[in-house]
This record gives structure tokens, sequence and C-alpha cells, in this order.
């Protein structure tokens, strides 16, 4: 079964497409990455987002319109997909959450916006979205989903292993044999750094490249330690957050808690380590052997150093090594989920979100023709092989 995987993740800068050809063979599903990209949003419409975004106030006029434009983005990233690679038998688009309630240590609601309708027209194929809500109506975090892919990704390991991704937040899934999984959201990856460096005007691409600006400046104890004082890091797992809590605001606020403003170089330098800190806490307290990193986060080269240098009797490898390319591990893991759905299967591990049980996930909307879908699936896959 084909199937394209679409996301724009918490560093909203644009969409990630990934197309896997699926095949399930005596338990084990077989995917072959077929096609991948990255499509960026037009600048217009990043500026229009970020400006919506908490904890900026919108409008109901502004969702509409959000929710159109990035609904055609979606739609036009998917017919260049089908153009360039071929037909498919589905597309699950995540969309682009502009808003992950949680209160506590309870997820409430999630809004991803990227209207469906728009890529079903456009493709004439069926769409699969709102992905996350069904897991948090059975009392699940909706997030990380990931950990879906990463338990049968790392299911061979002998040992414990953990699947890091560092997108704008950084998430993680722990996996200690069958049985033994969880995953949460650590804390931001990402979403400081791009919020500093886009506010600032740092780079011209709205990033830290290669990490660049962080190597060239010095950690600032004093914040550093404001920064680590975060009640969230505190929360027990299953947990999950977003840049409703980590965002430009919340640095200025941390600024002013240490009582002085680093320059900008050494601002980033902070923040960066305030990502590698919090992650190497939580991946030796996991007492795992093996690191597989993925995300954008990955490709910063300061980030992984610092990583490395904290984990000593961690091996850290990208998750490439394991058939998933770094940048389209997500965009994988949403096409693994339109699979599961497809057959009937649940696309959660509730040990990784928090629920009371599995569920099958997202809503369908039909492409030119009838809705119609493979014979379900008693069993679910034990393990999951991906190459290209």
């Amino acid at each position: 079964m084909r199937i394209l995987g679409m996301i724009s993740g918490t560093s909203h800068d644009g969409i990630d497409v990934a197309l896997v050809d699926f095949d399930l063979r005596d338990g084990v599903l077989d995917g072959r990455v077929g096609y991948t990209t990255s499509t960026p949003y037009s600048p217009e419409l990043r500026a229009r987002l970020v400006e919506a975004l908490p904890p900026a106030e919108t409008t109901l006029a502004e969702v509409c319109v959000l929710d159109t434009l990035i609904g055609q983005s979606f739609a036009e990233a998917a017919a260049t997909a089908i153009e360039q690679a071929g037909p498919v038998d589905l597309i699950v688009s995540h969309g682009q959450t502009v808003f992950h309630w949680v209160e506590g240590a309870h997820a409430h609601g999630t809004l991803q916006l990227g209207q469906p309708a728009w890529i079903a027209e456009r493709t004439g194929a069926p769409v699969l979205s709102d992905v996350r809500i069904r897991d948090i109506t059975a009392g699940g975090h909706g997030a990380p989903l990931v950990s879906v892919l990463d338990a049968l990704l790392l299911a061979g390991h002998q040992g414990s292993a953990a699947a890091l991704n560092l997108g704008g937040i950084a998430n993680m899934t722990v996996v200690r044999g069958p049985d033994g999984l969880v995953a949460y959201d650590i804390g931001p990856a990402n979403a400081l750094v791009d919020a500093v460096v886009s506010s600032g005007k740092l780079s011209e691409r709205g990033f830290d490249e290669d990490g660049a600006i962080a190597a060239s400046g010095r950690v600032d104890q004093r914040l550093l330690d404001v920064l680590l004082d975060e009640p969230y890091y505190l929360l027990p797992a299953p947990k999950s957050t977003g840049k409703e809590l980590f965002h430009l605001a919340y640095v200025e606020e941390a600024i002013a808690r240490a009582g002085h403003r680093p320059g900008d170089a050494d601002l980033v330098a902070t923040l960066t380590e305030l990502t590698v800190r919090a992650v190497a806490r939580d991946v030796l307290a996991s007492g795992v052997d093996l690191l597989v990193v993925s995300g954008g986060g990955c490709r910063n080269p300061v980030i992984m150093k610092g990583l490395r240098d904290a984990l000593p009797g961690v091996t850290v490898a990208l998750s490439d090594d394991y058939g998933a390319p770094a940048d389209d591990k997500e965009a994988i893991a949403f096409a693994l989920i339109g699979w599961c759905t497809a057959h009937g299967l649940p696309g959660t591990v509730p040990a990784g979100t928090g629920a009371r049980a599995s569920r099958i996930l997202g809503t369908l909307t039909p492409g030119a023709g009838p809705l119609v879908l493979p014979a379900p699936i008693a069993d679910p896959p034990r393990s999951l092989t991906l190459g290209r």
C-alpha cells in the first residue's frame, strides 16, 4: 500500500513529505521509502502563521484564513509528490499544530490547521487527518505519536534503546523490550533558539544553521540555571508540551529573572546548551545504551557534540542508520499511522501517550471516487524494516 505522509512540525518552517510503500509479510512490515522532500512555506504564509501562534492573540477569521492557506500548501506539496513519484492509495496529513491544550499533567485538546479537503480535491486521493485528537479523548496526550514507529523500528535491539527527535520540541521514546515502552516530550529542542534567531534577524534562514551562532558564543550559566528551573521538567511521563509554553516571551521572562541580558551569540549558545542538558539528563535517567536521533536538531553539530560528550556510555546514532532518514522520520511515522488506520489497527502505544488504551487514529476525507480500504488485519506487525 503506497502512502504519502505529510507534516509541518513545531518549527513551522515547511512541509515534510515521505512516500512509503508498505508490505506485511510474516509479521514484519517492510517499508520502502521511495520519495522524500521538504517544501518551505512561502515567507508570507510563515510570517502570518508566526504572528498568530501563542502567546499572540488571534481571531477566528485569521484561523479560517490560515486553515485554507495551509491546506492549499499541503495540497500543492502532495500533488507535486504524486506527479514525481506516481499515484498513492492514501495521503496522511498531520497539518500544522497551532495550539496544544495542556493544563497540569493533562492534555485537553489539540488543533492542527490545513483543511484536508483541499488535498483530496487537488489529488483525488483519500486523506487521513486529525490524527492526534482520538488519543486525547482516550486520556492520552496525543503525542509523541512517533512512538508507534520507534517501537517497531527498535524492536530488534537487544538492550535498552531510545529514539530522540529534535524538532521544535524534543521528544523521546524509550524501548526496553516489547512491553517496556515510555514516550514523552522532554522540552524545547530548536523552538527557543529559532524564536531568538528569527526575532533578532540573526540569520536569513531563521535558524542557527550548523550551530554556527551557538559555536561563536559562550554559555551564560546564570541564565541557564534559570531556564533549567522549569517546572515542566519535573512532571512525570507521559507528558507533552509545545510553543504554548516555550516561545520568545518565555525567553524574555527568563532573562528578566536572571537579571541581565547576554549578547546574541551567548544567548543562542545558552539556549542550545539548555537542549543538551535537558535531553542528556533524561537519557541518563532512562539507562539506555543506544540513542537514535532524528529531526532538524541532529544536523546541529553543537547539539550532537554536546550530547555525545554528556553521554559517554551511550552509543549515539542517527535514524538514517535504521532506514529512516533523520529529516523525514516524522513524515514516515504518519505514513505508518495511515497504514495502521487503513487496516483497522491502532496507531498509538498507550504507554507512549498515557491513553487508557490504543485507538485507531484519524478522520478520513474521501478522494475523487468511493472510499475503499484494505481488508482489516487482526494482528499488528511485530517489527518494521525501512529502506529505499
